[in-house]
C-alpha cells in the first residue's frame, strides 16, 4: 500500500481544470421539463405550475399525524433558551427525536422510517427549526445530505438494508466534503482513498462537518488515485468518490468542536482520517462519481434550508404583529406608522411567497414529473437571502429590544423574544450548501445551458476551426427559431391569464403578464450579453448574479400567484392569499426593475480596478488608525495527513 500524500502533493489545478471537474459532475441531460429552465429561455410555462399540484390523501394524513406529535414534542420537550445558553442540544432531546422517528422522516417505511413526502418533511423542519434552528440543522444534515439521501438514490440494495434502518431510528449521519483549503472548488480535494485489497484506506482532514461531533455514520468524499498511478481501484477510474464510513472506526479523530456566531447547538467539527480502513462494499456508486452524487443529492436536499427560512418568516410575522400592536409611539401603535408598517407588509408578503416557492418546488419533487434542479437552487438562494432581510427588519421593528438577548429581556421582566438570535442563526444559510455567490454561478450555468449546448464550441479556445464552423451552423438554426419568439407573447394580451382575476379579488393576471413579458426581456438580455462577451461571459459574475436574481423574483411571483389561486379554489383564505400575492408581486416588480437597470449601469468595472488596488497595497494608508484584535496563527490551518495529536472530542448520544 502506498504512503499517504505529503503536503506538497496536494492537488494543484488550473482554473480551467477546476471548471472541467465541476462541469463533469453536472447532470448533463434534461429528460424532464423544468419551469425555471424555460423561464430563463424566455418561455413562461405556467402549465408546468398551474393548477397547483397536490399531495395524495394518504400522504397528507401520515404527514399531519406526525406534525401533531412533533408539535407536542417541540412545545413540551425543547427549550431553545437552554440550547442557546449551553451551546448544545441535550441528549434527551436527541433521544426523544429518535424515538419519535424524526431521524427517519424521509426514509421509506420498509426500512423503519416514516416515509414522509418532501412537502411534509419540509413542514416538519420549519416547525422544529422554529423551536431551535440548531435542531433543524441536525435533522436536515442527517437526512438531506447525510447517509440516507445518497443511499436512497445511488446505494446498492445491500447498503440500503444495512444502513437505512440504523439511520431511521438509532444512528446520526454527517456529510464530509469541505477541507481546510477546499471549499466550493472540489477539484483540489486532498483527502485520499487508496485501494488495498477489499478495502480503501482513507487519509485526510475534513472541516465544518455538521453533525460530525455526534455522528455514527459519515458520507465521506475522498480522491481515489487514478489507475495509471498504480494506486487506483480495480473497480473504476479513480477520482472523487463517496464512501459510507463508520464514525467510530480506528484512525478517525474529531479534533475540534467548532463554535459559530449562530446555531450554537450545532455539533460541527474538524475530523481527521489516518489510515482508516473502509470496506470497498461501502463505496457509494462507482469511483469518480462522488461529486455527481453530492450535487444530485443537493438537488432536493437544498429544499431543507428554505423550509427553515419559511419557518423563520412565520415567526417574524407573529412577533412583528404582536409587538407592533401593543407598542405605542406618538399616540398610536407603531404598526400604524408607515415607516414600520411597510416593514410588516414586507415580512407578511415575503413569507407568503417563500412558502409558495417551497411548497410548489417540494410537491414537484414528490411527483417527480419535472426536473427541479434550478427551482430547488432558486428556492435556497431566494429563501436564505430574504429570510435574513426579514429577521433584520424584525430587529429594527423591535428597536433596542431587538438588539437585546432573550435572556437579558427575561432577566429584567420582559418577554424573552430571541430576535437577535434569529438574525445570527439565519446568517449561515447564505453560506450553507452553496454560498449566494456560488449559487448565482451554479444557476447561471444551468440557465445558459441551452446556449452553450449549441454555441459553446464557438467560444471555446481549444476547439478547432472545423468545430467552430459546425457550432456556428447549429447556433444559426437554434437562434433563427428562438429569437423571433422573444418579440411577442401572451404578456401583451390584456385578457391573458384571466383565471387569476376572479371577481372581488385583486388582479393577479396583470402580474403574470408581467412575468411573461419580463422572462422574454431576461432572455434577450442574456443573449445580448453572450454576444457581447462570448468567452468572457463566465467572468461577468456581477451580471450573471443579477440575471439569476431576476429569475428568482419571477419564479417567486409565479409561485405566489399559483398558490393564491390554489387556496382560493379550496376556499382556504383565498381572498387574503390574493391580497398577499398582490402585495408581494408589487414589491417584487420594483426589485426586478432595479436589477434590470443595474445589468448595464453598474460599478463592476470600477470595482475591479479598486480590488486590484486593494490587493496591490495602494490603499493600505486607509487602514491606519485602528488596532487588529485578531489572534496569531495561519489563515488556513495545516491539513497535512498523519496521525492526530489532539484529543478526540467525538461524543456518543444517549
Amino acid at each position: 500500500m502506498s504512503a499517504p500524500p505529503t503536503p506538497s502533493s496536494r492537488p494543484t489545478v488550473t482554473e480551467r481544470e477546476a471548471r472541467q471537474v465541476a462541469e463533469a459532475a453536472r447532470e448533463q441531460d434534461w429528460r424532464k421539463p423544468s419551469f425555471a429552465k424555460e423561464l430563463f429561455l424566455g418561455r413562461f410555462r405556467l402549465d408546468l405550475l398551474h393548477p397547483h399540484p397536490v399531495p395524495a390523501d394518504e400522504d397528507v394524513q401520515r404527514g399531519e399525524e406526525f406534525l401533531a406529535k412533533l408539535r407536542d414534542f417541540c412545545e413540551t420537550k425543547i427549550d431553545g433558551a437552554v440550547i442557546e445558553r449551553d451551546a448544545r442540544i441535550p441528549d434527551d432531546v436527541i433521544t426523544g427525536l429518535k424515538e419519535l422517528g424524526a431521524f427517519g422522516m424521509k426514509i421509506d417505511t420498509k426500512y423503519g422510517g416514516l416515509g414522509l413526502t418532501q412537502v411534509y418533511y419540509n413542514k416538519a423542519l420549519a416547525l422544529v427549526g422554529s423551536a431551535n434552528p440548531a435542531i433543524g440543522a441536525l435533522l436536515s444534515a442527517h437526512q438531506s445530505i447525510g447517509v440516507p439521501q445518497p443511499l436512497k438514490m445511488f446505494g446498492t440494495q445491500e447498503q440500503k438494508d444495512t444502513f437505512l434502518p440504523r439511520c431511521a431510528r438509532t444512528d446520526i449521519s454527517a456529510f464530509l466534503l469541505t477541507e481546510p483549503d477546499v471549499g466550493s472548488d472540489p477539484a483540489r480535494l486532498a483527502t485520499t482513498a487508496v485501494r488495498d485489497g477489499d478495502d480503501y484506506v482513507l487519509d485526510g482532514v475534513k472541516l465544518w462537518t455538521t453533525n460530525g461531533v455526534v455522528a455514527d455514520l459519515l458520507v465521506v468524499m475522498a480522491r481515489v488515485p487514478e489507475p495509471e498511478h498504480g494506486q487506483g481501484g480495480k473497480d473504476g477510474r479513480g477520482g472523487i468518490t463517496a464512501f459510507v464510513v463508520e464514525a467510530a472506526s480506528e484512525g478517525i479523530t474529531v479534533e475540534n468542536r467548532n463554535a459559530f456566531m449562530g446555531l450554537r447547538g450545532l455539533e460541527n467539527g474538524v475530523t481527521r482520517f489516518h489510515r482508516v480502513r473502509v470496506p470497498a462494499a461501502h463505496r457509494i456508486g462507482p469511483e469518480g462519481a462522488g461529486l455527481k452524487i453530492a450535487l444530485t443529492t443537493l438537488n432536493t436536499g437544498r429544499l431543507s434550508l428554505p423550509a427553515m427560512c419559511v419557518g423563520a418568516g412565520k415567526w417574524c410575522l407573529k412577533i412583528a404583529r404582536e409587538w407592533s400592536a401593543v407598542r405605542e409611539q406618538w399616540g398610536k401603535p407603531v404598526a400604524l406608522h408607515e415607516a414600520v408598517g411597510s416593514k410588516i407588509s414586507f415580512i407578511a408578503a415575503t413569507t407568503f411567497a417563500l412558502e409558495a416557492v417551497l411548497d410548489l418546488s417540494s410537491q414537484m419533487a414528490d411527483e417527480d414529473r419535472n426536473d427541479i434542479r434550478i427551482e430547488a437552487a432558486l428556492a435556497k438562494l431566494y429563501g436564505s437571502e430574504m429570510a435574513c432581510l426579514m429577521a433584520d427588519e424584525l430587529v429594527q421593528i423591535r428597536g433596542g429590544r431587538g438588539f437585546e438577548t432573550a435572556a437579558s429581556l427575561e432577566a429584567r421582566g420582559e418577554r424573552a423574544v430571541p430576535a437577535e438570535q434569529l438574525l445570527r442563526d439565519l446568517r449561515i444559510n447564505r453560506i450553507f450548501e452553496g454560498s449566494t455567490e456560488i449559487m448565482h454561478l451554479l444557476i447561471a450555468r444551468e440557465a445558459v445551458d441551452a446556449h452553450l449546448s449549441v454555441a459553446g464550441d464557438l467560444i471555446d479556445p481549444d476547439k478547432t476551426l472545423s468545430d467552430k464552423a459546425r457550432a456556428g451552423a447549429q447556433a444559426g438554426v437554434f437562434y433563427a427559431k428562438w429569437l423571433p419568439k422573444l418579440v411577442a407573447g401572451p404578456g401583451q394580451l390584456p385578457r391573458a391569464y384571466g383565471d387569476f382575476h376572479p371577481s372581488g379579488h385583486p388582479d393577479l393576471s396583470g402580474h403574470l403578464r408581467y412575468v411573461e413579458r419580463t422572462a422574454r426581456k431576461l432572455a434577450r438580455s442574456t443573449f445580448y450579453a453572450m454576444s457581447r462577451w462570448q468567452g468572457r461571459m463566465e467572468t461577468k459574475q456581477g451580471f450573471l448574479g443579477r440575471i439569476v436574481d431576476i429569475g428568482a423574483e419571477l419564479f417567486a411571483m409565479s409561485a405566489a400567484c399559483v398558490r393564491a389561486e390554489h387556496l382560493r379554489a379550496k376556499d382556504d383564505h383565498g381572498r387574503e392569499a390574493y391580497q398577499l400575492a398582490d402585495a408581494f408581486c408589487r414589491q417584487s416588480r420594483l426589485r426586478v426593475e432595479e436589477l434590470f437597470g443595474r445589468l448595464w449601469s453598474n460599478t463592476d468595472d470600477v470595482d475591479r480596478k479598486v480590488v486590484k488596488g486593494v490587493l496591490g497595497g495602494a490603499y493600505e494608508w486607509l487602514e491606519q488608525g485602528v488596532v487588529d484584535p485578531s489572534g496569531d496563527g495561519p489563515w488556513i490551518a495545516d491539513a497535512a495527513p498523519g496521525a492526530s495529536t489532539k484529543e478526540n472530542v467525538r461524543r456518543a448520544v444517549g
